[in-house]
């Protein structure tokens, strides 16, 4: 049996599903099986897949049930003791799943260990970006349900097997978030570990379910509302710190989208939940966003982004929590 099972749920992604399925055959680490779940791509995907020459890939073709579904199809078809999850679009660094695997090994606490993450264009090219996280300690929950980075992104954690069998799958009816709902779930019960380096690179696309600022909002606010079922009264506050950075989140994404009126919007919500927010510097980094794009209209507010963006390839790499 493999130790480790890598689930790809892939729709309509031909573009980009070889340079990670490439990605993960260029593993160090080599016991492992590769699950290619097909939702239902009309671009030739099954073809393609079907044309590995690979033992240890497998394609495995369903109606379309969404990313949740495709998901929830490779976990359970799975042989291997560890799941570790890749988007059609992403791609990992080599040394990848060994590092994490000798995590797991040393730490057998611990449910499921991210890494860190650089952000890269629709081409590879990287953004200038590395989100991270330290997520390590017995208070993940209270950071998921805070809104902070945990999990990097859908392509960086790996999971032990049994933890699904004690929480459950994704939630098939969640069309945004589905993941937080998960590591919410997961963090109830379990560790989280990270190795500190940035393993996965995360393609960035214009237009992606991830811009969907009203869609994004009413799923945090049913996981959320989910989450504080039956906690204790000294954890209520949490919540609210939840809804002000979400919603400092969403206008970031919205000042993405150049809607400046949603991100004035999603602005003053967020201090409207977590007036501490007014202190922090991403909210007076958005403030000086917000001004920019008012003043300079969609246009020039892009040629300013993308100077920043070119400043920060050549420069150090931006870290953030």
């Amino acid at each position: 049996m493999p130790k480790v099972s890598i689930v790809i749920p892939a729709y309509n992604a031909i573009a980009y599903l070889p340079e990670a399925v490439d990605s993960v055959l260029q593993q160090t680490f080599t016991d492992f099986e590769v699950l290619i779940v097909d939702d239902g791509s009309s671009d030739g995907t099954v073809e393609w897949a079907n044309q590995m020459t690979d033992p240890r890939v497998r394609v495995i073709s369903q109606t379309n049930q969404g990313s949740s579904g495709a998901r929830n199809t490779g976990i359970t078809a799975a042989k291997g003791e560890y799941i570790a999850l890749l988007d059609a679009d992403d791609l990992w660094e080599p040394t990848k799943l060994e590092k994490q695997l000798r995590y797991l090994s040393e730490n057998p606490s611990v449910g499921l260990v991210d890494t860190w993450t650089i952000l890269v264009d629709q081409q590879g090219k990287s953004m200038g970006k590395v989100v991270v996280s330290y997520a390590e300690s017995d208070n993940v929950w209270k950071q998921l349900v805070q809104f902070k980075t945990v999990c990097c992104c859908d392509s960086t954690p790996v999971i032990r097997r049994s933890c699904f069998e004690t929480v459950g799958l994704f939630n098939g009816d969640l069309r945004f978030l589905e993941d937080l709902d998960l590591w919410i779930r997961l963090a109830s019960r379990y560790t989280f570990g990270v190795v500190k380096e940035p393993l996965v690179r995360y393609r960035q696309h214009p237009g992606s379910k991830s811009t969907n600022c009203q869609g994004t909002l009413e799923a945090f606010r049913t996981i959320i509302e989910k989450a504080f079922e039956s906690v204790s009264a000294e954890l209520l506050p949490l919540r609210e710190r939840g809804y002000g950075r979400v919603n400092l989140y969403l206008a970031w994404k919205a000042i993405n989208n150049q809607d400046y009126q949603q991100a004035l919007h999603f602005n003053r919500q967020a201090i409207a939940h977590y007036p501490q927010l007014l202190l922090s510097w991403n909210y007076i980094r958005q403030t000086i966003a917000l001004a920019l794009l008012k003043q300079f209209g969609s246009q020039n507010y892009d040629r300013v982004r993308s100077v920043i963006h070119t400043i920060r390839r050549r420069g150090i790499m931006n870290y953030e929590l």
